[in-house]
């Protein structure tokens, strides 16, 4: 198997001459422009978070993501003032992110279970989350809270993203109407509905298998009450595949990881 390419800027010495080494370290996303040759500044909440809260002293090993690449950058603290942390780049990595874009378009589910569907999504490898307003979602989000609950959700997304090591936060999206999500998923390479009512796990499989990378992943969830018929027919004559996950009846904040650690288990080589 190719060992995944590492280009190597061994300019640690001393204290960080183990970065290589080191199996797990904190994990924090800047803007592109902090990247400067090698040296890497660190700002904003983040700067409280290393020095006051981690603790960490110069000589110690942090990674660090734009967001905007699949690159992960391993590098070793150099000074760490009240405004900025400044580091010095040990080498560049391969990033974590799975060779094609999964969009999960998850039916608004009750309670607080958006938060738990976000934080494992986005550990599995889920590229965008976009809450959709189904005919059988119970959850109805007041116009004035839109903002705040979308700021709660993408710091979650942040959070997970951080935590799983991934090179980019997922985006999760303002709710759409179910209209508009059908439209918005028409143009990725696969569309699907996993739907209590289907059966065929031997095409699911072979669905499931024809991923290849670079393609596009559209994954339709129904909320607690499932999907009406008439959106599984709206869905099907858009050209949405509709699925099945087996016999068993899964909840809503289940079918999504299901499909997520499928596809992650069949793209995530190394």
């Amino acid at each position: 198997m190719e060992k995944k390419k590492e280009m190597l800027y061994h300019i640690c010495k001393g204290a960080g001459s183990h970065a290589c080494k080191n199996q797990y370290m904190y994990h924090f996303f800047v803007d592109p422009s902090a990247i400067c040759d090698k040296t890497i500044t660190i700002t904003g909440k983040d700067v409280n978070h290393i020095k006051n809260v981690l603790r960490m002293k110069p000589g110690e090993e942090i990674s660090v993501s734009t967001s905007e690449s699949d690159a992960e950058y391993r590098c070793i603290v150099r000074e760490l003032t009240d405004d900025a942390i400044t580091c010095e780049l040990a080498f560049i990595k391969e990033g974590t992110e799975l060779p094609c874009k999964i969009y999960l378009y998850q039916g608004l589910p009750k309670s607080d279970k958006m938060e738990l569907i976000i934080q494992k999504a986005v550990e599995l490898g889920a590229f965008e989350i976009i809450p959709v307003e189904m005919k059988r979602c119970v959850m109805k989000l007041e116009p004035k809270k839109v903002d705040s609950k979308i700021a709660r959700w993408q710091a979650i997304s942040e959070a997970a993203a951080k935590q799983s090591k991934r090179t980019v936060i997922p985006e999760i999206t303002k709710p759409m109407t179910y209209g508009e999500a059908v439209a918005r998923a028409s143009e990725c390479t696969h569309k699907w509905v996993p739907y209590e009512m289907a059966d065929g796990m031997t095409h699911t499989r072979e669905l499931f298998e024809s991923v290849k990378p670079g393609d596009s992943v559209a994954i339709f969830i129904g909320p607690e009450g499932g999907f009406e018929q008439t959106e599984i027919e709206k869905a099907r004559n858009a050209g949405f595949e509709i699925i099945t996950l087996g016999k068993r009846i899964l909840r809503t904040e289940t079918a999504g990881m299901v499909v997520l650690s499928n596809l992650m288990m069949m793209l995530d080589k190394g």
